[in-house]
């Protein structure tokens, strides 16, 4: 893998943690020369996430709706800054650069994210390992969400595994690395249930 696209917050969150750990995980993707691709801003956790790569050497690509950049809140010190027309655009051209993805805590925007790559994983449009960082358990309640779509037969079993989980940054990169994309069908019928 030599690039991470990662999702997250575009603030800081109540939990100290969510701030440590996203500048911890861009330190591991520049120690570990993996490129990080990011939503290009300087505030938050995506802020946090593109210093922690910087600091330690390590290349940041941005990707950044043109209205965005207009409020100020582009990020001066990165390797590279693409400024693309939508919010749509942002979303393929990060899929088209990145290995892989991993999401840190974050609001809407991080979860429509994350469940877009979902998506396209699922229908097979990609074959790329899709993370969570589950920093002090703030995605618990999404977990226990997937697995009862498994339970109530709206979700494939096989389709659930395709999120790979941890609270331990080198673990979930280790996942990454050996993850193995699905290679059935999404739907499920009553004779598949």
């Amino acid at each position: 893998m030599n690039k991470i696209t990662v999702f997250c917050g575009s603030s800081f969150g109540t939990d100290s943690e969510f701030e440590s750990q996203a500048k911890e995980l861009g330190k591991k993707l520049a120690l570990e020369n993996i490129e990080l691709i990011y939503g290009g801003a300087n505030v938050g956790l995506m802020g946090a996430v593109a210093n922690g790569t910087l600091e330690n050497s390590g290349k940041v690509i941005g990707v950044l709706p043109s209205f965005l950049k207009s409020k100020e809140i582009a990020h001066n010190g990165l390797t590279e800054l693409i400024v693309v027309d939508s919010m749509h655009k942002r979303k393929t051209m990060m899929n088209d650069l990145c290995d892989g993805v991993i999401a840190l805590p974050g609001g809407f925007g991080t979860i429509e994210e994350l469940f877009e790559m979902l998506t396209w994983g699922q229908l097979g449009l990609h074959k790329k390992p899709i993370g969570i960082l589950n920093v002090n358990g703030f995605y618990d309640n999404l977990i226990s969400f997937l697995d009862d779509m498994v339970t109530k037969g709206l979700l494939k079993e096989v389709n659930r595994k395709m999120v790979l989980i941890s609270n331990d940054i080198d673990e979930l990169i280790n996942k990454m690395k050996t993850y193995q994309a699905p290679t059935t069908g999404k739907w499920i019928t009553k004779e598949t249930t």
